[in-house]
């Protein structure tokens, strides 16, 4: 994730504050209908000293969000769970289809043959500050992915999954955000590497969003709402 790319041109200071890429690993667990998606366990935190700090100054840790996406295709069902100020909740959803077009292009990831899709995402975010509402804004992503028919369809990290085919990479805007598989091992799954996340209060994503951005609020931030369509 390229983390200078949001940066608002009013704090281009910031860019000094933290490194400009982040990476993380992610593991994708199968079966024939169903998948979880979730992070590998660190055994430290990243860390991040601004340059020209020398031995002291300030050091940013960086601690990978525990988010698990679980997904029964033949159901229809989502289930993620998250963590937010030390509790976890879990977000109970339907699998939505996305727009994807088909490109003619091919590439190689690995050892399959992959065929690329692309679509626009739109989000609607509504931003407010104390009790005052701003002007809803769009954001457009611009998102490309590569998928291989060798492996089963409707299949795929985080919530890029509705393809004929399983996807092994995701680019988002030109590089701001790239998925990349770089390994894939077919054998039997061991005890609890896919099970339904169970722990967490239950709430909707519209509630989920609305206690974000109202805990911004209380921090001094900006708070806001993002309605994906």
């Amino acid at each position: 994730m390229n983390l200078h790319r949001n940066i608002p041109a009013d704090r281009e200071g910031m860019k000094a504050m933290i490194p400009e890429f982040r990476t993380t690993k992610q593991q994708l667990f199968f079966t024939d209908t169903e998948s979880v998606y979730k992070p590998v366990i660190e055994d430290e935190e990243e860390q991040f000293r601004p340059p020209g700090g020398g031995g002291g100054g300030m050091r940013m840790n960086f601690r990978m969000p525990n988010v698990e996406i679980y997904q029964d295709q033949s159901t229809g069902k989502i289930i993620s769970k998250q963590d937010f100020m030390g509790k976890n909740y879990l977000i109970e959803d339907s699998i939505q289809m996305s727009p994807w077009k088909f490109g003619a292009e091919t590439r190689m990831i690995g050892d399959y043959q992959c065929h690329m899709a692309y679509y626009t995402k739109t989000d609607t975010i509504r931003f407010s500050r104390g009790t005052e509402s701003a002007e809803p804004q769009i954001r457009t992503s611009e998102i490309t992915a590569w998928y291989t028919d060798k492996i089963r369809p409707f299949l795929g990290p985080d919530r890029y999954n509705t393809l004929p085919g399983a996807v092994l990479a995701v680019d988002i805007n030109n590089g701001e955000r790239v998925i990349l598989v770089k390994t894939v091992e077919m054998r039997d799954l061991k005890k609890n590497e896919l099970k339904i996340p169970t722990t967490g209060t239950k709430v909707t994503q519209a509630e989920f969003q609305k206690m974000v951005a109202e805990q911004m609020k209380q921090m001094g931030g900006r708070g806001g709402m993002i309605i994906r369509n």
